[in-house]
């Protein structure tokens, strides 16, 4: 059983980096088609407002895929400097804190969202939009990112090293490699 929660979770977390990348080629696309179209007169009606909405849900479905791939910027010049004891337990500390400020976050936009469907909100641009369609990007991402928040500090509580957390490189070679690895 809990292999296969955690193959769910580890494909939730997948899925919502794809969606994120999804995204993010959608916002290529109409900036290409922007940028591209003006001198020769195409017009995108409301491209702005598009990539906008495509940004956000980017951003958002792209925060728990980043988390638990290790790519989360972190504080790592501080806590390296602590002992084993010290960084688990500030591990934990923030792990509670980001847990509960990333419900209230998740709850707060849940709740936009469905004020924005129950009085059929619409987008301010030249396509009136429904405003709870790109919000959901945000809602969805906020969900994913609080069920991965939850399910790191859960691991945390139990004794365990963070997962979201990349292995020290050991040898020079390792070090070039990560570089490389990420572009740094």
């Amino acid at each position: 059983m809990a292999s296969t929660i955690r193959r769910f979770l580890d494909r939730l977390y997948l899925v919502a980096g794809w969606l994120a990348g999804l995204f993010l080629i959608v916002i290529f696309l109409l900036m290409l088609a922007l940028s591209g179209g003006r001198p020769v007169g195409f017009n995108v009606p409301a491209g702005d407002d598009f990539v906008a909405f495509c940004m956000v849900a980017m951003a958002f479905l792209g925060l728990a895929h980043t988390l638990r791939s290790g790519e989360l910027i972190r504080l790592n010049l501080l806590i390296d400097r602590l002992g084993p004891r010290v960084r688990h337990g500030f591990e934990l500390i923030v792990l509670v804190i980001g847990t509960a400020f990333t419900g209230y976050f998740a709850w707060a936009a849940l709740r936009l969202t469905y004020d924005s469907w129950r009085f059929n909100e619409m987008a301010q641009g030249v396509v009136a939009v429904p405003l709870w369609i790109p919000q959901l990007g945000l809602c969805v991402g906020l969900a994913v990112f609080l069920i991965v928040m939850v399910d790191e500090l859960q691991h945390v509580v139990r004794g365990n090293p963070p997962r979201h957390e990349k292995p020290k490189p050991k040898t020079a070679a390792d070090v070039i490699e990560r570089a490389i690895e990420t572009g740094a």
